[in-house]
């Protein structure tokens, strides 16, 4: 008989499909929470049976189940931990851990794509097609690499998992994946994914307009308050408001925090890691703890929230030749005009900024970190050429 604790999101289900694809009625899977899961291993040193094969996937301990795991193992030997995780590379101390975070190659790894070579390698379950691209769409997904290669059915994936409870989702993929040569998706959930899709972006439209822009801790974070859809907001958040180091978005009603970036210089699961939460350098999250109130509540409520830069001008555009101006709430002007042998300077209401800029983008980010500006509409620069031309 065989255990299985995994997680709940896509990647730790897609572990709990594979181990039921591999030993069916053999195994007992329990999808756990980052604070349930030692709730679980206790529960298993207790009232399990020694012959029972214990796996934790995408998971993993605290220091003392590290201790009492590492006591099983040496008296039973039934354990295997398998994980991804940056935070969990010390568990490769012990001979029941597992933990990859890039194959030789540099591919990032998953959870499930890591159970699924192990269940592989060792004869537990056949390689089917369907299976391998199951297990790839899952891996993409959960690294992001799916947005850099285009891989849309791999988010789409994810928001399938979101729209049914995790039993019924269950029951498809193994149902799928037993009888189908490839995968892919029935005509009722290309109907049903289109409308979630068309409602992912309503809800990010809303949510940009509430997005407020904090120096917290050395880095200037983007903080917002939601419930859903943590992923794809945070991915497009980033992407809107570049010059911010990371989005961090709060879930009040879960008393949780979800932190997402898009630049390579920034390790999230380090952020995460100072309240007692972890995960990936991409994208990881933590309990809404006292110490993370404050920073990101109580410290940001009473900010405005940024405005996106106008998106229909004509006159007031980037890199122009003429300047292109910013603003602020203080209704600050803010012009970033070019210089000599393509640097830019920074004038900020009729005195220069000291800086000089070698490229459009550098300015822009610095005078947007800077004084939390956005790009000015086309009226705001016709008026602010007007009273020069005037004088």
């Amino acid at each position: 008989m065989y255990t299985l604790l995994t997680h709940t999101d896509l990647d730790g289900v897609g572990c709990g499909i594979l181990a039921k694809l591999a030993f069916d009625q053999k195994v007992k899977v329990r999808y756990n929470s980052i604070a349930s899961l030692n709730h679980e291993i206790e529960f298993f040193l207790e009232n399990g049976s020694k012959d029972t094969f214990l796996f934790i996937t995408d998971l993993s301990p605290n220091t003392e189940n590290e201790a009492k795991l590492n006591e099983f193992y040496s008296k039973n030997g039934n354990v295997q931990l398998i994980d991804h995780h940056k935070t969990a590379l010390h568990l490769n101390d012990y001979e029941w851990g597992y933990v990859l975070t890039e194959d030789d190659q540099g591919q990032l790894a998953s959870a499930t794509s890591l159970f699924f070579h192990y269940l592989v390698d060792r004869g537990l379950l056949a390689a089917t097609d369907a299976i391998a691209e199951f297990v790839e769409m899952v891996r993409q997904y959960d690294t992001w690499e799916w947005e850099k290669n285009g891989n849309r059915q791999a988010h789409q994936l994810n928001s399938l998992f979101f729209l049914v409870s995790i039993d019924e989702f269950e029951e498809m993929m193994i149902r799928r994946l037993q009888t189908s040569d490839h995968f892919d998706f029935d005509d009722f959930e290309k109907k049903l994914l289109r409308m979630e899709e068309e409602k992912i972006e309503r809800y990010i439209r809303r949510k940009k307009r509430e997005l407020v822009q904090k120096e917290i801790e050395g880095r200037l974070a983007g903080v917002v308050f939601a419930e859903s859809y943590h992923s794809e907001l945070g991915n497009e958040l980033g992407k809107e408001y570049e010059q911010l180091d990371y989005i961090a978005i709060v879930n009040i009603g879960g008393k949780k925090i979800a932190f997402r970036t898009i630049h390579d210089y920034m390790d999230v699961s380090a952020v995460a890691g100072q309240f007692g939460g972890g995960g990936h350098e991409k994208a990881s999250g933590c309990s809404l703890s006292a110490d993370a109130y404050h920073l990101f509540v109580e410290g940001t409520f009473h900010l405005e929230p940024l405005r996106e830069d106008a998106k229909r001008n004509r006159f007031n555009v980037k890199k122009s030749s003429f300047g292109t101006l910013y603003t602020n709430h203080k209704k600050d002007i803010i012009l970033l005009t070019p210089l000599s042998e393509g640097s830019w300077g920074i004038e900020k209401n009729k005195e220069e900024v000291g800086d000089i800029f070698l490229s459009f983008h550098e300015g822009e980010r610095y005078l947007k970190r800077a004084f939390t500006a956005w790009l000015a509409r086309d009226e705001q620069f016709v008026d602010y050429l007007m009273k020069e031309a005037k004088k």
